[in-house]
């Protein structure tokens, strides 16, 4: 954020990604930061998430079928969709690097990194079915 001018909402923003895993909606990133600055409106929140994910700060999940998630952690990590619920998860496994190298070896270009998503029925889903 070298040229970006300072905000003390985007930080906040940011912040609030920083502490969280459940990977929130940009409406309950609003919700929470509107306490904090009740002022705020929902197309800043927006503004701010899209700029923070352009410049690598956050990462943008898309789900597919439901709202983006938003995720403060940008370090290589999977995430698991739960196709039920929508729910967003990370997936503590090891890395899967060599399918960049793998990938390499079938393209005149070069292969710099993969996103991954795992897609599927969560535990909580799961035990609900059961439930039945």
């Amino acid at each position: 954020m070298n040229n970006l001018k300072y905000s003390r909402q985007r930080e906040s923003i940011k912040k609030f990604l920083a502490e969280r895993t459940d990977h929130p909606t940009a409406d309950t990133v609003y919700m929470n930061i509107k306490e904090q600055f009740p002022n705020i409106s929902l197309g800043t929140v927006y503004r701010n998430l899209s700029l923070l994910a352009e410049i690598g700060e956050i990462r943008k999940i898309n789900t597919g079928d439901s709202a983006d998630r938003f995720d403060g952690n940008v370090k290589p990590h999977y995430h698991f969709i739960c196709k039920k619920c929508n729910q967003v998860m990370d997936l503590k496994m090891e890395d899967l690097n060599q399918i960049d190298q793998i990938a390499n070896e079938s393209f005149e270009g070069k292969i710099e990194g993969h996103f991954t998503y795992f897609y599927g029925i969560c535990p909580s889903c799961l035990e609900k079915k059961e439930d039945k």
